[in-house]
């Protein structure tokens, strides 16, 4: 027996009234942060290269925020998920589609977008840079990889009566074609029931819509799971040196690390292999792999 709601209908019947004009609709955007990490160009053949984390943004061929520098991404279509659009964005600016992709939050601020109510699903990209094919979408005038730098300016704590908020503001760098600005205030508010995180853009020069503010999560989440997580790896070729993992991480958390420290956090990550580097100007070193679930 079918159940009916207090009007009387049935789900069929209920559904075949249904108008779904009757409600607003928000648009629903997949934008990403995708992260690679180069090298610098070494003074000397017997100096290892630094390394610098990157990321991918489209310059706009189209308003809004015409000329500016935005995240890759676009609208969800009908027969997809919002992963789904994630990949498929990935995959037509990049190249690649089997790397680390992971969500990474919901942007839906009122205003964010000047065209209508748009919500932005936001994932996180990781990638090898050897795998890298770029190029730009149709609505895109160039696409470009720049240098990240995310660093912290000052903060402030407020002791309330039950509990406090703490506010930092943190620079965004990020160097390419152009050098683009931003400061991001990240409000922490803490009680003796709840923990709320709020990000706001003090200051913008050159980024489109809240895209400082997607970046700023983002550099964040990648840094938190440096600490307990093997994320960085999905960064590295197949086979690499420790010293070449320990830069990453270094360019991650923007800090040197203390070699045996690191050594000692990495040891359940990596396997040795029995390869060495050849032809580096210095003494070969042993290489390293991702170490796999058994």
């Amino acid at each position: 027996m079918d159940l009916l709601d207090r009007d009387g209908r049935t789900e069929r019947e209920f559904l075949e009234q249904y108008r779904v004009g009757d409600y607003e609709r928000p648009s629903v955007a997949a934008d990403m942060v995708i992260f690679t990490v180069t090298d610098q160009e070494a003074d000397s053949y017997r100096k290892l290269p630094d390394k610098e984390l990157r990321m991918l943004l489209i310059r706009r061929g189209g308003h809004p925020f015409l000329g500016k520098w935005a995240l890759p991404g676009g609208f969800v279509r009908p027969d997809e998920t919002t992963e789904q659009a994630a990949a498929r964005e990935l995959r037509e600016e990049t190249g690649v589609d089997d790397v680390y992709l992971e969500q990474l939050y919901t942007f839906s601020d009122i205003g964010r977008d000047p065209r209508t109510w748009v919500i932005s699903c936001s994932y996180m990209a990781l990638i090898n840079s050897d795998k890298l094919e770029l190029k730009a979408g149709d609505d895109a005038a160039d696409a470009a990889w720049f240098t990240v730098s995310y660093r912290l300016l000052r903060e402030q704590k407020e002791l309330m009566e039950d509990g406090y908020v703490k506010t930092q503001e943190y620079e965004l760098k990020l160097r390419g074609e152009e050098e683009l600005t931003a400061i991001v205030a990240r409000t922490l508010t803490v009680t003796p029931t709840s923990t709320s995180t709020d990000y706001q853009i003090v200051s913008n020069d050159g980024l489109a819509f809240d895209h400082a503010k997607i970046i700023a999560r983002a550099i964040e989440r990648l840094r938190g799971k440096v600490n307990y997580t093997d994320i960085v790896l999905n960064l590295m070729p197949k086979l690499f040196t420790l010293t070449e993992l320990q830069q990453v991480y270094e360019v991650i958390l923007d800090k040197e690390l203390l070699k045996a420290a690191f050594r000692r956090k990495v040891v359940d990550l990596v396997q040795e292999t029995d390869d060495y580097t050849e032809n580096m100007g210095h003494r070969p070193s042993r290489l390293y792999r991702r170490k796999l679930e058994e």
